[in-house]
Formats: C-alpha cells, sequence, structure tokens
C-alpha cells in the first residue's frame, strides 16, 4: 500500500523539467484529531512523531530523505534566505527559502496565509515563500525574487504558483485592517471589497499576484483553493478559531530540483 499523500499541482510548475513539487492539504498522513491527518507543521502542538512522519511521507514522494526537506522559523516577515545544505540546529527566522542544489527540497507552511512555489529552470533556481498579508506588504515576494536573481534566474524566466490559501469570499475584515495595508501599499485598494456592514473581504492570492508582477514576474499561477472552506482538504487556522479547536494543522507547499 502506498502511503505517498495527495497533493495540488500547478499546471506550468508541472511543465518545467527537472523540478517537482506539490501542495499538500490533510489527506494522507498519520494524524488524529483535530490534525488529521497529514499536518506538516513542527510549530503546531501535534505529536512530534506524527509530524515528522507525515513530513517523511511528503518528502519521499518528492524523492528526497527527510534530512533534505527544509521548513523555516517562520514570523511573517520579509526576510529571504539562501540554503546550500541542511542546517543544523534550530531552523532560521524567515519566511522565503532559495536553492540552486539539486535534491534539496524547499517548503513553505501555511493555513490560510499563501504559500507560493518559484521556478526558474533554466538558470536552476528554486524558492518557496509563505506570504501572510503581513509578510506580502512587507515584501516577502519581492524579497524572495531578490535572493532568486542574485542566484541567477531572471525575473521574467521564474514560474511562480499561489498555491491553497484563504480567498476573498471567506477573507471578512475590519476597516483598521484596510488601512494599516492601505498605509503601507496605496495600491492595495483594488483587492477590497465590501462586505456586511463596516466589513470587507480581501482577496489576498489577487494581491500576492500584484506584488510579484511589480517584481517583475510574469508567469503567475493561482490555484483556485479555499483552505478555509474545503475543510475535508486543507487546514485553515480561522476556521480553526471559529471552530474553537484550539490549534490547527499546517499544509505543506514543496519544490526540488531533481
Amino acid at each position: 500500500m502506498s502511503t505517498s499523500p495527495p497533493r495540488f499541482a500547478s499546471p506550468a510548475l508541472a511543465q518545467l523539467s527537472g523540478v517537482k513539487h506539490g501542495f499538500f492539504g490533510r489527506e494522507g498522513g498519520v494524524s488524529e484529531g483535530i490534525y488529521a491527518s497529514l499536518n506538516a507543521g513542527p510549530g503546531s502542538r501535534d505529536s512530534a512523531a506524527h509530524v515528522e512522519a507525515n513530513r517523511a511521507r511528503i518528502a519521499a514522494s518528492l524523492g528526497v530523505s527527510s534530512s533534505h526537506f527544509l521548513s523555516l522559523h517562520q514570523v511573517h516577515s520579509a526576510i529571504a534566505v539562501r540554503v546550500d545544505a541542511p542546517w543544523s540546529g534550530e531552523r532560521p527566522q524567515a519566511d522565503a527559502l532559495v536553492t540552486t542544489k539539486r535534491g534539496l527540497a524547499v517548503t513553505a507552511l501555511s493555513a490560510d496565509c499563501t504559500p507560493v512555489l518559484f521556478a526558474d529552470d533554466q538558470a536552476g533556481v528554486i524558492g518557496a515563500a509563505h506570504a501572510g498579508w503581513r509578510g506580502a506588504v512587507g515584501g516577502v515576494l519581492e524579497a524572495c525574487v531578490a535572493q532568486m536573481m542574485r542566484a541567477g534566474a531572471e525575473p521574467s524566466s521564474i514560474v511562480a504558483a499561489i498555491g491553497p490559501c484563504i480567498r476573498q469570499g471567506s477573507y471578512e475584515v475590519g476597516p483598521e485592517f484596510l488601512e494599516s495595508v492601505r498605509a503601507a501599499d496605496v495600491d492595495s485598494l483594488p483587492f477590497f471589497r465590501a462586505g456586511s456592514g463596516d466589513r470587507l473581504k480581501f482577496d489576498l492570492p489577487g494581491y500576492c499576484k500584484m506584488r510579484l508582477s511589480r517584481a517583475g514576474v510574469t508567469m503567475i499561477e493561482t490555484l483556485p483553493l479555499d483552505t478555509y472552506s474545503e475543510e475535508h482538504a486543507l487546514f485553515s487556522h480561522r476556521r480553526s478559531v471559529h471552530q474553537n479547536e484550539g490549534d490547527y494543522g499546517r499544509n505543506c507547499a514543496a519544490i526540488v530540483l531533481t
């Protein structure tokens, strides 16, 4: 019996030679309860053994060992780091990873925030970024592109895939959120639409796509998957709060040069 978990794929990334990727949700793992079943988040309060087993399944499905399957300690920053080998000790505190090393998988963990996978297969450079609204407004996607450029990539040759995240219909925010985002980026206003009363709905993946375009990336694909509403398939922080679950599992986006 196969233990390879199901994944969502970006058709644009799937066409590239020498690159394997996947957006992994909540199916195909060993975790139980609110973490059922493919929780990939070391930062959750799930059993560490279960998280390790889940991550090993994802890594194996991409053809890499667990030691070469790398996740950051994500802090909603605009920090992108380049990695050339597995690290020892504490995970770096950052929100984007870039590598040129074959067989080294870089990942982004999320549970409503936007995971973005990047590849310039001609230059042999890949990246993974975690972009919540703070990271997106702060410039984490541009930081990832800049780090890829330092490694030899060209923005016009980068394919970027925006994975499962909370979509506009599910992302209700208040006027103070609008003010915070608009104060940081005047171009953000078109990504808000009116909700009920003083509530608004924010288009996080649309906003991320705009930021990527502004950074010179022209090949951008958005997977039409909403973490909040697709409970059977994806973890969601906001849904866990609304259901008073106390904690939540993490989805995993991963990419590797083969």
